[in-house]
């Protein structure tokens, strides 16, 4: 076992507030955790928004693609419309800076860059790299940020803006086969290409000889969303880097 494993709230949490919200992250920070998560998109005119979905029917009170919202509009909806069970007061979606600020001096923050979708087909946002890399600045946060993304190819536009970044390749079925003949091998080969430090893992495709062969190639290890103890316990057993979770609350009773 590990003598460290980052403890990571997946969206501040998404199991005990609404997820990417203030709230979640302000309650996030109630729990020995090391890290938030959240994602990133862009409003049509250009602000950087932390909000998981690519349409905001789901999770808000509103109607409509990220892609054709301006920030005034998602300004104005409650974030917190659909959480189950109801949540005490409306939550507009945040700023990445304003998540940032909270974050500061308390805890790192795992940042995933998402691209925007319709119809099936994804396009990266204009500026989206720009914007993350300059929020950061502002922020003085390069230290403490984990950049990650399916959109393998952001990442290393990210390292070419600011080389002192850390990066993560998150890793599905999306965008790897883990039956192919030498997987793993064609897995790290492929993140060493793209400049990160990290592989951050679906959970559901770890094998237990993954540790030991990530770490041989120079690489950290994380694995996502981990929701049980048990679960916990046994990725941590095995040597992985980080566990993100939902439930933030039941890293109070691991014992590493």
């Amino acid at each position: 076992m590990k003598d460290f494993i980052q403890l990571v709230a997946h969206r501040g949490g998404s199991r005990l507030a609404p997820q990417n919200t203030l709230a979640a992250f302000r309650n996030a920070l109630n729990f020995p955790i090391d890290a938030i998560e959240l994602d990133v998109h862009m409003s049509r005119d250009g602000h950087a928004i932390v909000f998981h979905d690519y349409t905001v029917e789901k999770l808000t009170n509103g109607t409509g693609n990220i892609l054709d919202l301006d920030f005034d509009y998602l300004r104005g909806l409650n974030a917190a419309a659909h959480f189950p069970g109801g949540w005490s007061e409306p939550q507009q979606i945040p700023t990445l800076g304003e998540v940032l600020k909270l974050a500061k001096g308390r805890v790192q923050v795992y940042i995933e860059i998402k691209p925007g979708e319709r119809d099936g087909f994804f396009e990266r946002y204009p500026h989206i790299a720009e914007t993350v890399v300059d929020e950061l600045r502002a922020a003085d946060m390069l230290a403490d940020v984990l950049i990650i993304s399916f959109d393998w190819q952001v990442l290393p536009h990210i390292k070419a803006l600011e080389p002192s970044l850390r990066t993560g390749a998150l890793v599905s079925t999306d965008v790897w086969n883990p039956r192919e003949k030498q997987a793993l091998s064609t897995l790290t080969e492929q993140v060493s290409e793209l400049g990160c430090e990290w592989i951050n893992m679906d959970s559901e495709l770890f094998t237990i000889e993954m540790p030991e062969i990530i770490h041989q190639r120079g690489f950290k290890l994380g694995v996502w969303t981990v929701n049980s103890l048990r679960a916990m316990r046994r990725f941590a057993r095995a040597g992985v880097d980080s566990l993100t979770s939902d439930r933030p609350d039941l890293f109070t009773e691991i014992a590493f």
